[in-house]
């Protein structure tokens, strides 16, 4: 079939992305520079058609690139202020996406394995854990030299486990727990799961990092309605996949990744501080709508 053809009857879901976050204090503030993680990271599943950005009081906006590829916008404030407000609208088509529609290399076909050295020394630092202790899943079996695995079956079993382990918890401020933490409650937000996997596939011998950005069209769907986490694991053959431990699934065309990153902070939407003499009481709220468009 020819390539026009194929364009034709791929499947596309348009979609808006609309988010603002408002701080109130009680008197006016100075402010440090704000890094804001929230603009698609694009490529041939998710193509951004619309971008308006804009601050309250206005600012100095530049648009960057870190070390993980994310886009950044780093926001410059000049004055005080009694308010900062981030108003972010969208417009993202994303193309129909078979969550299992890839070929691993044939030394990745089973669990465990090990890179190439070619691939190990790129990708080593998403191998190496971020905690200090391993993690251990209650009544999970791990694969083994001695009792090897099929990688993807594996895959699906663990994160659909710790969707069945971990109790969601919507959570908007605050760090992430550390995966002792989240095994103990077995309770987490999603950004919560999202690490916990990370450091599993990690201990695993695989390279995995954490993921922030939407969840569109996932009605009952865990974090419905809010800015959501997830992992990814590179299997060599299908590169970065997305596996969302919240929910239980590998990830399709209804998520729309923003930032990526070895740690909860590298994927911060908002990073920033305010300062003033003394202690002053601040509000803060955030919304998200995804619309159909």
């Amino acid at each position: 079939m020819h390539s026009r053809c194929l364009d034709a009857i791929i499947k596309q879901m348009k979609i808006g992305v609309r988010y603002e976050t408002i701080y109130r204090y009680d008197r006016a503030v100075r402010f440090s520079p704000h890094d804001v993680r929230l603009f698609p990271r694009t490529d041939r599943f998710v193509q951004m058609t619309r971008l308006d950005f804009r601050t309250q009081p206005e600012t100095t906006v530049r648009f960057g690139r870190d070390v993980f590829d994310n886009v950044v916008a780093s926001c410059f404030f000049d004055h005080p202020s009694e308010m900062l407000e981030l108003r972010l609208a969208i417009d993202v088509e994303a193309t129909k996406k078979n969550p299992f529609d890839f070929v691993l290399s044939r030394r990745a076909v089973q669990m465990p394995f090990n890179y190439e050295e070619d691939i190990a020394s790129i990708i080593c630092v998403y191998c190496k854990r971020q905690t200090d202790k391993a993690i251990s899943l209650p009544g999970w079996r791990p694969p083994s030299q001695e009792s090897p695995r099929e990688t993807v079956a594996t895959l699906v079993e663990l994160t659909e486990a710790l969707h069945q382990t971990i109790s969601y918890e919507r959570r908007e401020e605050g760090a992430a727990q550390s995966p002792a933490e989240t095994l103990r409650r077995q309770r987490g937000a999603c950004r919560d799961t999202a690490v916990l996997l990370s450091e599993m596939l990690r201990d695993l011998g695989l390279a995995a990092r954490v993921v922030s950005g939407y969840l569109a069209g996932g009605e009952g769907s865990r974090a419905e309605g809010s800015l959501h986490a997830w992992t990814e694991v590179f299997l060599p053959g299908a590169g970065w996949i997305g596996l969302d431990p919240t929910n239980g699934i590998f990830c399709n065309d209804s998520f729309i990744p923003a930032a990526v990153g070895l740690r909860p902070a590298d994927i911060t939407p908002i990073s920033g501080s305010f300062y003033h003499r003394g202690r002053i009481p601040a509000e803060m709220k955030s919304r998200l709508e995804l619309i159909t468009l």
